[in-house]
């Protein structure tokens, strides 16, 4: 396989899971903004029934976005067009994305894993609010490096294998 298809291979790669996950987390942000009309109760349980699976999927889905969004950066390294530029830059939201998430949504999870969903804390909405400002900005990160990454991939021009024979 020549480099030109492996970073073919590697850009959609890319593409693919990073649009996943901003589309994962969208879903998330969605969910979360209408639970704001209901009980402590409600959103204490339904926090600890997505913490049984949803971070595991956001796992599978950010991990492989970071390696091929930074294989990409390391392959266009030399270039330093502006396609290398917006694939960087997409790396360099996807890590904040990551750091928003490990700073603020993880140790967030963690307690209220522990939640009493008959009687969660006194500042439960507090806490609900610190979690969605903090997914708000990692899923927004998460929307910029996919149009980041779809940018950078619309100006790679299309490259057709010719239709002649190879000479003998």
């Amino acid at each position: 396989m020549s480099r030109l298809a492996i970073q073919s291979v590697v850009r959609i790669a890319g593409l693919v899971f990073v649009g996943l996950f901003a589309g994962f987390l969208t879903g998330i942000l969605v969910l979360e903004l209408s639970l704001r009309q209901f009980s402590s109760t409600v959103y204490a349980q339904l926090q600890q029934v997505a913490l049984v699976g949803l971070p595991l999927l956001a796992s599978v889905l950010l991990f492989p976005a970071l390696i091929a969004t930074a294989a990409l950066v390391l392959m266009e390294l030399k270039t330093r067009d502006r396609g290398f530029w917006l694939v960087a830059g997409a790396l360099a939201l996807l890590l904040a994305a990551l750091i928003t998430t490990l700073v603020v949504n993880v140790p967030i999870n963690l307690a209220e894993a522990g939640w009493n969903v008959s009687n969660p804390p006194g500042d439960w909405a507090d806490i609900r609010d610190r979690w969605q400002v903090g997914h708000a900005v990692r899923t927004f990160a998460a929307f910029l490096a996919f149009g980041a990454l779809s940018v950078a991939a619309a100006r790679q021009p299309i490259r057709r294998r010719s239709l002649q024979p190879a000479p003998a």
